[in-house]
């Protein structure tokens, strides 16, 4: 065999992932760079799940999507969006095929870790007015010290208002921050574990510094509480019922000479909702039913009444069914589903924890997971093969950029996504992404062709 018979045989037999730089065209690059800029639109108007709720109903009511409850008419053609609490949503598009053939769920979620207010928050220590937090999901608390932070969220009062906050955002706001030991006196805490170097404790909001009144004791957290109330009609008893989160400041940035990266907080995992709620609105010609979830609690484990524990997508299925006159279980075993949740990008800086033959390369396209998980494989939904297959051939038809991975070394970790509580409810579910690096930061990185390609591959899916 001549060389050149030899390497006709390698393409033909070899796997390669396959670089969009490559396989893009000059009309998709600029597809590309349009999509961006609407994500970027995206993301940083929803920095947590009920703004992010509110920001694709928006999007869904623009392209006709009616509001829905449990117990309402769905007919055939219709578009409906149900509003979970106000932190989950659910996104229907009923087809005109026999609803016994399934449907197509894409599903994401719109949480992101943060550090959440505890529910008796403010204090004062030394003239210094300060915000206590409890830190939500999986962080690294030394990369939440010394940058700037937004506060976001709901106040809900007894008399039934509920009040919007979000201060840090706008160019004229205030930020606030958690201060560090100067490098001079940090001789002790340099010296231990990066994990025991900061305490979760220890990571309090500072917001002022200015007295008011007579007398010594609480003068500033008095002062804080005044400028609130003014603002937003609150009194201390007030943080037992709301929901307010410290984020990072700012908005999505283009990283690189090159613009091709985006740089931002909360790419995990809106990375995908977006193109997830994208891919529905522009299958305007599918015959099937299809179904976008943009859940909450993933970083915690999915738990709650907004979270994909819930048996609220085995409701709507069963709404579904009874009101097209389809067979619920049957439907239920049909459906198919791609959990929508982000995947570790290979690191050249880190590369002693990625295997690299089966890592997530970034700008090679999205990326599919057969399993998550850890070590042996505990924790995770794995695909069947018959339907990794199935899902490859729509890749294939949509001319899908595309690749697979696992999330790093066998022994390095792992992580979990909501494929496995989908899939319990007897419905085919595969992980399907976008390469992210420095995942779980307060600035996360992911590419402009990799994005673009989710949202084709959804749409393929739902094709």
């Amino acid at each position: 065999m001549n060389k050149k018979e030899t390497e006709q045989l390698k393409e033909k037999l070899f796997y390669k992932k396959e670089s969009v730089f490559e396989a893009a065209k000059d009309e998709e690059k600029k597809a590309i760079s349009e999509y961006a800029e609407g994500y970027k639109k995206f993301l940083g108007n929803a920095k947590t799940e009920r703004e992010a709720v509110k920001e694709a109903i928006k999007m869904a009511k623009d392209a006709g999507f009616e509001e829905y409850v449990l117990g309402g008419k769905l007919k055939k053609g219709g578009k409906y969006y149900l509003n979970n609490r106000g932190k989950s949503l659910y996104l229907l598009r009923i087809g005109t095929e026999d609803i016994e053939n399934g449907v197509r769920i894409s599903a994401a979620h719109i949480d992101s870790p943060r550090l959440d207010m505890k529910q008796h928050p403010l204090y004062e220590s030394e003239g210094f007015a300060y915000l206590k937090t409890h830190y939500y999901g999986g962080i690294r608390k030394y990369q939440w010290v010394t940058i700037p932070l937004a506060i976001h969220g709901v106040v809900s009062k007894t008399n039934g208002e509920t009040v919007d906050v979000v201060i840090g955002e706008d160019e004229g706001d205030p930020v606030f921050c958690i201060t560090d030991l100067l490098p001079h006196l940090a001789a002790e805490q340099a010296q231990k574990p990066l994990e025991r170097a900061f305490a979760g404790e220890g990571l309090n909001l500072l917001i002022g510094s200015e007295p008011i009144g007579e007398g010594k004791d609480d003068n500033v957290k008095l002062h804080m509480l005044k400028i609130l109330n003014e603002k937003y009609g609150i009194t201390e008893n007030d943080f037992v019922s709301a929901e307010l989160v410290a984020t990072p400041a700012g908005k999505p940035r283009d990283l690189g000479l090159d613009r091709t990266f985006i740089a931002a907080y909360g790419h995990d995992d809106r990375v995908c909702a977006y193109p997830s709620v994208t891919a529905i609105l522009d299958s305007k010609d599918s015959k099937h039913t299809l179904m976008c979830v943009l859940a909450d609690k993933e970083e915690i484990g999915s738990e709650g009444v907004t979270g994909m524990q819930c048996d609220l997508i085995s409701d709507v299925i069963e709404e579904i069914a009874n009101a097209l006159g389809g067979n619920f279980r049957v439907v239920k075993a049909n459906s198919i589903c791609l959990s929508a949740d982000v995947s570790a990008g290979y690191d050249p800086m880190y590369s002693d924890v990625f295997e690299k033959r089966n890592s997530a390369i970034v700008n090679c396209g999205v990326v599919m997971n057969k399993y998550t998980g850890a070590r042996g494989k505990s924790s995770t939904n794995d695909a069947s093969a018959e339907y990794v297959a199935r899902i490859r051939k729509m890749f294939e038809d949509g001319k899908v950029v595309w690749q697979t991975a696992e999330l790093g070394k066998v022994d390095a970790g792992g992580g979990g996504t909501v494929a496995m509580y989908i899939a319990n409810h007897n419905i085919n579910t595969v992980d399907l992404g976008v390469p992210v690096l420095s995942m779980h930061a307060p600035l996360e990185v992911i590419s402009k062709n990799d994005l673009y390609q989710t949202h084709k591959a959804i749409c393929a899916f739902f094709k």
